[in-house]
């Protein structure tokens, strides 16, 4: 599909912090409907509020007229988030988010995602990702067994 070139990627202010808050909430219950958030709506508000936004390399997709419908969170080498409004999955705007992290951090970048989440796999493997670690999900909030997965240009 050819990318949306409608919506433009920047990184986020702290007034974004709510509305990437609800692109994360709504992506994770449609993408992971039988994952167990661990976290209320309220704390995943003040953890983009508090941490994210301004303390970390995030970024933001934004759509014409302002609306935010994607958010993407480097921290160092790590992918640390990468997801989009439900409705504008397919568009080209998780493409353009992964070539960002790529020129970012060109030595190389790594990412956990869940074993149940095989769009996510298949997603990450076709932009050169390779899973290099499973694990029973001991070490995450969820609780949820993960896979990591690793590019090395």
């Amino acid at each position: 599909m050819t990318g949306d070139r409608a919506v433009r990627v920047r990184r986020a202010l702290p007034a974004d912090a709510g509305t990437a808050a609800d692109v994360w909430l709504r992506s994770f219950a449609a993408a992971l409907p039988g994952v167990v958030r661990p976290r209320s709506d309220d704390e995943v508000h003040g953890y983009f509020r508090h941490v994210l936004v301004p303390l970390r390399e995030t970024w933001v997709a934004e759509a014409a007229g302002g609306e935010v419908v994607g958010v993407m969170v480097l921290d160092g080498e790590e992918l640390a988030q990468l997801y989009l409004a439900p409705e504008w999955r397919g568009r080209g705007i998780g493409d353009r988010f992964v070539a960002l992290a790529k020129e970012r951090s060109p030595e190389g970048l790594s990412l956990w995602t869940f074993q149940v989440n095989r769009s996510a796999h298949r997603f990450y493997e076709r932009h050169g990702f390779a899973p290099v670690e499973w694990t029973d999900g001991s070490g995450n909030e969820e609780r949820e067994p993960d896979v990591r997965y690793v590019w090395r240009p």
